[in-house]
């Protein structure tokens, strides 16, 4: 048996010490953690996504596009269907955002018989134009977004929203 005995104050001393460092570990592992795992995820920003139009079957007429992809929030996976307004100018591309920039509601294209050829917001009169730039005097405060297009095969990707470069 070793003549170096410990005391009753340094056991608890040293008991203490332990069970204290083991319980901040508890609490300060989470919060590193936490702080530490969103940089260590691999995110798909550019990624577009195809849809079921055909780039040659679109034309200068904007067209109703309906697509849809796999979004995680959390823990929780779920699936998606956004819209586009999509057609041609030219040999480019084009596709805009239907939601409305005034309170967030959906526009349609020449829905209005009094302004045809604009993109309408019948929840408060908004109107843009056909490349989704904001009619002076109505609600809307700036232009509709834009969408980076790609083609794959023949058919129509959409990327993520971006501010709108056509105007």
């Amino acid at each position: 048996m070793s003549n170096n005995r410990v005391s009753r104050r340094q056991f608890l001393n040293y008991t203490l010490t332990g069970v204290g460092g083991f319980m901040a570990a508890g609490i300060l592992m989470p919060m590193v953690r936490f702080a530490i795992d969103p940089a260590l995820q691999t995110h798909a920003d550019g990624d577009f996504v195809q849809t079921s139009t055909k780039v040659a079957d679109l034309t200068e007429e904007p067209v109703k596009v309906d697509f849809s992809y796999e979004q995680v929030d959390a823990w929780y996976k779920s699936e998606v269907t956004d819209t586009a307004w999509v057609y041609k100018e030219g040999d480019k591309i084009i596709a805009l955002s239907p939601v409305c920039k005034h309170l967030g509601c959906t526009v349609n294209w020449n829905s209005d018989s009094a302004h045809p050829n604009q993109f309408f917001c019948a929840c408060h009169g908004g109107r843009y134009e056909k490349t989704g730039k904001n009619v002076p005097g109505t609600p809307p405060l700036g232009p509709l977004d834009e969408y980076e297009v790609s083609e794959k095969d023949g058919f129509l990707l959409l990327g993520k929203k971006m501010a709108n470069t056509l105007v």
